[in-house]
């Protein structure tokens, strides 16, 4: 892994760009989205860049996040009853495809917002929200506000990252150095966020 992270500081930005929005897109589709490593992406894009390609890269991750939920809304609207009744539905499992509906129900909008801060979740919403016939409109709104939240997030922690990169001795790979430092970073700062959305989460469903 640390051999992979360390050769991306060797591909055109252009290039680097244009494969972290597919990794997102891979990111957000369920089950697949679990194999991917999409905060990993997002730090190791930040090692590479300049502050100058920052908006590239929070750019590259919005539209990949977005692309991807939004494929799994249309699934859902389209072949949701087929989709659950199906194999994919037991990889998934009825209990979390159910937790995912209640949620939806009790929240609305607000937790496609906070998706990608709920692991699994996160790629099971827009599916189950396309199901339930949530209107894309507000769905895509409350989407991309959440996935530029969460890309803020990360670009924020991998700048900081790379900047203490830059302080540490010795000769450390820049990307590898921001990759690990910003993980170790999020860790911190995203644990408690998750903590506390799941426990809104668990109530949205008790309430429901």
């Amino acid at each position: 892994m640390s051999n992979i992270i360390a050769q991306l500081g060797e591909l055109p930005t252009g290039l680097l760009v244009g494969m972290l929005g597919l990794v997102m897109l891979a990111d957000a589709v369920p089950l697949l989205g679990v194999l991917v490593p999409g905060d990993v992406a997002v730090l190791a894009a930040v090692g590479v860049g300049h502050p100058a390609t920052s908006a590239v890269t929070m750019a590259a991750v919005v539209v990949g996040c977005v692309a991807g939920w939004s494929l799994s809304f249309l699934a859902g609207r389209v072949f949701g009853d087929r989709l659950r009744r199906g194999r994919i539905g037991g990889w998934i499992g009825e209990a979390r495809w159910a937790t995912a509906e209640r949620v939806l129900r009790a929240g609305g909008g607000r937790m496609v917002l906070v998706a990608p801060f709920l692991p699994v979740l996160n790629a099971l919403l827009p599916l189950a929200a396309g199901g339930m016939r949530m209107s894309y409109r507000r769905f895509v709104a409350f989407a991309t506000a959440g996935a530029a939240l969460w890309a803020g997030l990360y670009l924020a922690l991998g700048t900081v990252s790379r900047s203490l990169a830059v302080l540490l001795p010795g000769d450390g790979d820049p990307v590898l150095v921001t990759t690990v430092v910003g993980l170790a970073l999020a860790g911190v700062a995203v644990l408690g966020a998750r903590r506390r959305l799941r426990t809104i989460v668990a109530g949205a469903a008790r309430a429901s």
